[in-house]
């Protein structure tokens, strides 16, 4: 009997799908009652509070910086844009304790510029400013290439158009690029968050304290193992997956539609 090797193709994609999604099994593990006393409470919901509101300043940052970065990377030409590319890749590639301890070095009390900042009355060591610049280094990377590459797909005969109907390069890219670009400038971000929001190695560096999500699920797994993880566990990955999923689905739907 011959088999269609169609459905074998799918049962082996099926069987690459269930393989890929299991570990997600493990939320419904038989580990005891899951612990959400004052101890365990009140910490998990002030990493949460931290993680939020220090991840989206970084956020902000990164877009009102990386977003006319990349609008110049796109226009360079290209032995301009490779170089530009290559310092973008060096933070991407840096392992996480690596630059972690750079940045301590760099920014701490060791450095020129820490020690600048610290006359100003600015720590950055375990603050939320190290937080904040820790994660903006971790993430301005994946936005910048990820909006290159969202600029880049935007036709330039469009653009070369509206520059010939009169309108100014600035009013070209706020009116054409930029509304264009809006869908993949929004997975650029969504990946840049995935990123920053569960930065543990570099995070534990430079600002153990003010704990997020991923040094706060550590500490709780030292001091009070995995029934004391779990409900935090769910917050996090709450936060951090369902809004960069949709954004990547909805990309996916737009461009073959």
């Amino acid at each position: 009997m011959r088999v269609d090797r169609r459905w074998l193709a799918r049962a082996g994609a099926a069987l690459f799908a269930l393989a890929l999604l299991y570990p997600l099994t493990a939320l419904f593990a038989h580990i005891g009652p899951w612990q959400w006393g004052g101890d365990v409470r009140g910490s998990a919901l002030s990493s949460v509070r931290v993680s939020l509101l220090l991840t989206g300043c970084a956020m902000v940052i990164i877009v009102a910086v990386g977003t006319p970065v990349a609008a110049y990377i796109a226009r360079c030409r290209i032995r301009e844009r490779l170089f530009w590319q290559a310092v973008l890749l060096v933070p991407i590639l840096l392992p996480p304790l690596a630059l972690g301890i750079l940045l301590t070095l760099a920014f701490g009390p060791h450095g020129t510029v820490g020690k600048c900042l610290e006359h100003f009355g600015i720590v950055m060591t375990n603050s939320a400013a190290a937080f904040v610049s820790t994660q903006i280094y971790v993430g301005v990377g994946y936005y910048v290439l990820g909006a290159v590459a969202a600029f880049d797909a935007v036709p330039l005969t469009l653009q070369n158009q509206a520059a010939l109907l009169g309108l100014a390069p600035r009013k070209v890219f706020l009116r054409v690029t930029l509304p264009l670009s809006r869908l993949g400038l929004a997975v650029a971000l969504s990946i840049a968050w995935v990123r920053t929001i569960g930065e543990f190695g570099a995070v534990v560096v430079t600002a153990y304290y003010p704990s997020g999500m991923p040094v706060q699920l550590w500490v709780n797994l030292q001091s009070f193992g995995l029934p004391a993880v779990m409900p935090l566990l769910v917050v996090f990955l709450a936060a951090a997956l369902p809004l960069p999923w949709l954004v990547h689905v909805l990309a996916q739907r737009q461009r073959h539609a």
